[in-house]
């Protein structure tokens, strides 16, 4: 039986018992649409074109005359074959536009991406940071010291050690050290004062003041650790003293305190009234000599007298130039001890010790007189001489006291007599001329150089 669809094959043969009781023949695997395809391409189904088996000549017509075969959906799938053929000529200029565009943003990123990265890297630095003599290595941005600082929150005052300086640039692999500075109450040789160091011990703060610890007396270890709070240190450095006593002379060396320490260490002993030729409780220098001063003494006690003062008080009633001594002085007492010394053999000079006063001074109170003096002698004339003559020597011309200084009628002494144009003895002169002479010294100096009898003259 022929059909037309098949006119250009061999007459159809029944199978076989062998053969698959399903006659549609199966297309090959190229004839299948492959429905993967990656993210980043366009969806698209490709349709290949058929695989059929070679037709079958017709031996009545030339090779370039041949019918077209005849399958069934051939023409279809020959037709899908050609549009899938024109759609992947199309789509590479597209799939390629496609793929700019949704890669584009990506690459964006991507290139923002690196750049900040290779920012971040450029700013990124490792340095080891030393606080206190504690390191540590860390990772910061900051440009300098003092920022690196401040994002570490170290903060340091005016006696604190940064090195580099504040402000230096920072490197990665740069070192950057703080050591914070320590007060110390230091008392050196005996001179106080406070210092400041970055060292954390006694031994290495010492270093760093320049002091030398060898053969130095030290109030703390050297291996004592100084803390932010500081410490109070007391020093006393290794000096050369000479010690000069009972005629030798010696040089040590020694850290001590006091000069009387230093004079022990020379094996020399202080006893009695002993004594050293600088204060004991000083501190010893460097290069000082000392003299030791052996002393022997004894003390005396002395009475001296105490010299009165005198107070003077003005009397209107008296002439000028007179003065009456109203009461008398009397000079005090006291009791003096004086410590008689003998230094290294040689007596000294007394030293007075002590004093005790045995009677208070007793003040002398003079009267001192105001009243002009009259213009001449005859002025006197009025005065009661006679009464004055009286009181003084018995109105006797000739007469003289039992010392024999004072004489005559006003009882003169040798030195006024002459004062006022006398020659001689007063007492040897007429009564007139004693009495004009007396006249005289009242109009110089009042009734003053007759302080019990003058009164008389006004009587």
């Amino acid at each position: 039986m022929s059909n037309s669809r098949y006119e250009t094959y061999e007459t159809f043969e029944p199978p076989g018992p062998d053969a698959c009781v399903h006659g549609a023949a199966t297309l090959p695997y190229g004839m299948y649409e492959d429905t993967y395809q990656p993210a980043y391409e366009a969806q698209a189904y490709f349709v290949p074109e058929p695989v059929l088996p070679p037709p079958r000549r017709s031996p009545a017509l030339p090779a370039d005359e041949e019918p077209e075969p005849r399958v069934p959906g051939a023409r279809v799938a020959a037709r899908a074959g050609r549009r899938a053929a024109r759609r992947r000529r199309a789509r590479p200029a597209e799939r390629s536009e496609s793929a700019v565009r949704r890669l584009l943003p990506q690459a964006l990123v991507v290139a923002f991406l690196a750049g900040g990265t290779t920012a971040f890297v450029a700013k990124d630095k490792a340095v080891e940071l030393s606080v206190d003599g504690r390191p540590r290595t860390l990772h910061t941005f900051a440009d300098d010291v003092t920022g690196l600082l401040a994002e570490e929150g170290v903060r340091v005052g005016a006696h604190d050690l940064v090195a580099p300086a504040a402000g230096t640039a920072l490197a990665s692999g740069d070192e950057v050290a703080v050591r914070y500075g320590r007060p110390v109450r230091l008392t050196l040789d005996g001179e106080r004062r406070e210092v400041w160091t970055t060292a954390r011990t006694v031994d290495g703060a010492l270093r760093q003041l320049g002091v030398r610890p060898e053969g130095a007396y030290l109030s703390a270890s050297r291996s004592q650790s100084i803390g932010r709070a500081g410490l109070s240190l007391d020093v006393r450095t290794e000096r050369a003293v000479t010690i000069m006593a009972d005629g030798r002379t010696r040089t040590i060396r020694t850290n001590a305190a006091t000069v009387r320490e230093a004079v022990e260490e020379a094996g020399i002993t202080l006893s009695g009234e002993d004594t050293v030729s600088v204060p004991d409780t000083s501190f010893p220098r460097d290069g000082q000599t000392v003299t030791v001063l052996r002393v022997t003494g004894s003390k005396e006690v002395r009475e001296e007298q105490i010299p009165f003062r005198t107070e003077r008080s003005q009397d209107p009633s008296l002439f000028k130039g007179t003065e009456v001594v109203e009461r008398v002085g009397q000079a005090g007492l006291r009791r003096v001890t004086y410590l008689l010394r003998t230094v290294n053999g040689v007596r000294q000079k007394p030293r007075r010790e002590k004093s005790e006063v045995v009677r208070e001074p007793q003040k002398q109170v003079v009267k001192v007189g105001t009243k002009p003096l009259p213009p001449s002698t005859h002025s006197t004339d009025g005065l009661n001489w006679h009464g004055l003559a009286t009181c003084e020597s018995g109105g006797r011309p000739h007469a003289t006291d039992p010392s024999g200084i004072f004489g005559g009628l006003y009882q003169f002494d040798a030195n006024t007599w002459h004062s006022l144009g006398g020659s001689g003895r007063p007492q040897d002169a007429p009564a007139s001329e004693q009495t004009d002479r007396a006249k005289k010294l009242y109009m110089r100096r009042g009734t003053s150089p007759w302080p019990h009898c003058g009164a008389r003259l006004h009587g």
